[in-house]
């Protein structure tokens, strides 16, 4: 025993040193590597780091304030957001100002080549508001660009640089790539360029609502501020993803890294190569996921599979086409549609001006519609709006619905316009809600109509105060509500 522990000590140094079991007169086991149970990653890195980058964006003082005020304005004070996500933006500080110099340093991070003739992937926000970046190579050599497209909506962005012949690295599918393998991260930690870690994948198809469209890949691969638009590469030394952010608390890296996948980054490369933006396909609504397998058998369907339309925007394809709040799309263009983001993918890549074919549910009804699709607008999705905290009126309702332990009214135009809905809105609109009670447990607020009980529509508060002294909590009822915003969805009340 004191043998072995000798040798464990002594190669501990080693990557992938195992202590193995022959010294204990045990067989070996199989190899679960395919061949690729690796001492070293010298081949793997002495393919792919000729191949990054660093980069360093530089832009005019004022567009420098500028958009550090934007960036302020969009991720820090979005709601959405949770407070230990950081973007590795939030690492580059910027300087300047009206009495500074004529340029100065704006962000710094990382990229790799992926054309030999000069083009370069990073992150939007590593180059986001420059008017120019400073390229250099793993070999030293030193370029200028001022060739630089990029798309907010996913956080990516090409630059282009004039020179040829230039090592160059390929995309691999990232849809093959599987939790469990091993990859390597590169890029430019704190400045420190050319630095490799290793680690392996440890979640797919993560969304943390940081961008507009996501599809990350999670790995336990050490990444820093620094590291933003470096490759995270398999063992082929093929690029599956980019790397974008972080999960911590600290700051630093705190074994959650997030990396844009390489399948994503190759379409978005691909257009703003060609058409120099990102042409996506708009339908014009707010949406939900269904979450919750008793919600989606109340509304009709198989499974919880499926988006809910919240909201319709005025004049948009959804609303001309016949789509309306409170439907649920099962199925764009023959596909099925399994959540948001499903959604939201399949209705980029529709053709433009042409018409697809939607499945709806409504009232637990199939029925499909066709929907002339156009571009979606520039600023879609852009926007950070935070809910303002709206201060309630104070005033009474005309019953209590006490198994909910909430008071309503009946929408009229006056208490309409305290509420923030337009003229005409009809429901039973929330006055107030008792916090220790099923209802607000559930999620019903003040200020919310409810439109429908158990799908069925209700348009009195005797009516509603009729339906839920009745209804039987322990297996759950089904509300449809309405926001002042046009929104609505639906909420299950259900004893825990």
């Amino acid at each position: 025993m004191k043998k072995l522990f000798v040798l464990a000590v002594l190669f501990s140094g080693l990557t992938g040193f195992v202590v193995s079991p022959w010294i204990q007169g045990q067989s070996a086991p199989p190899s679960v590597t395919k061949g690729k149970d690796l001492v070293s990653y010298r081949d793997v890195v002495k393919k792919v780091l000729p191949s990054v980058v660093s980069i360093e964006s530089k832009a005019k003082p004022m567009r420098l304030k500028e958009q550090g005020q934007k960036r302020k304005n969009q991720l820090p004070d979005n709601p959405q957001i949770p407070e230990e996500f950081r973007k590795f933006f939030e690492e580059f500080k910027k300087r300047g100002g009206e009495d500074g110099p004529d340029e100065s340093p704006g962000g710094f991070g990382s990229g790799f080549i992926i054309e030999s003739n000069g083009v370069i992937v990073t992150n939007n926000h590593v180059v986001e508001g420059a008017d120019k970046v400073d390229i250099t190579l793993n070999d030293g050599r030193k370029f200028t660009s001022v060739d630089i497209k990029g798309d907010p909506k996913t956080d990516l962005a090409i630059v282009k640089i004039n020179a040829k012949n230039l090592p160059a690295l390929e995309f691999g599918d990232s849809d093959t790539a599987e939790i469990g393998d091993r990859v390597l991260a590169l890029g430019a930690p704190f400045g420190l360029t050319g630095s490799v870690t290793s680690g392996i994948i440890s979640a797919k198809g993560r969304s943390l609502k940081l961008n507009f469209y996501e599809d990350f890949l999670q790995t336990d691969a050490a990444i820093n501020p620094g590291n933003s638009g470096g490759p995270l590469v398999n063992l082929d030394g093929q690029v599956i993803g980019v790397n974008s952010a972080i999960k911590t608390r600290s700051g630093g890296f705190q074994g959650v890294g997030m990396a844009i996948t390489s399948n994503l980054a190759k379409t978005i490369k691909e257009q703003l190569l060609k058409n120099g933006i990102v042409r996506r396909g708009y339908l014009g609504v707010a949406i939900k996921d269904i979450e919750d397998e008793q919600v989606a058998m109340k509304l009709g369907l198989k499974s919880p599979k499926g988006v809910i339309i919240t909201q319709v925007m005025e004049d948009g394809p959804a609303g001309k086409g016949g789509i309306q709040s409170g439907d649920i799309i099962i199925e764009v263009a023959g596909r099925p549609v399994k959540d948001s983001k499903d959604l939201q993918f399949s209705v980029a890549s529709l053709p433009l001006e042409k018409s697809s074919e939607f499945k709806l549910v409504r009232d637990g009804k199939e029925l499909k519609v066709n929907i002339t699709i156009v571009e979606q607008p520039k600023q879609f999705g852009m926007s950070r709006i935070n809910p303002r905290s709206q201060e309630k009126p104070n005033i009474e309702g005309d019953t209590n619905l006490d198994k909910l332990g909430i008071e309503v009214g009946q929408l009229n135009d006056d208490l309409a316009d305290k509420f923030g809905y337009k003229p005409g809105t009809k429901g039973v609109v929330i006055i107030k809600v008792d916090r220790e009670n099923l209802g607000y447990q559930a999620g019903l607020r003040v200020g919310m109509v409810i439109s429908k009980v158990d799908k069925k529509e209700v348009s009195s508060s005797s009516e509603v105060k009729s339906m839920t002294e009745k209804a039987n909590y322990d297996e759950g009822v089904l509300f449809q509500i309405q926001t002042p915003d046009g929104s609505k969805d639906y909420i299950l009340v259900k004893k825990s």
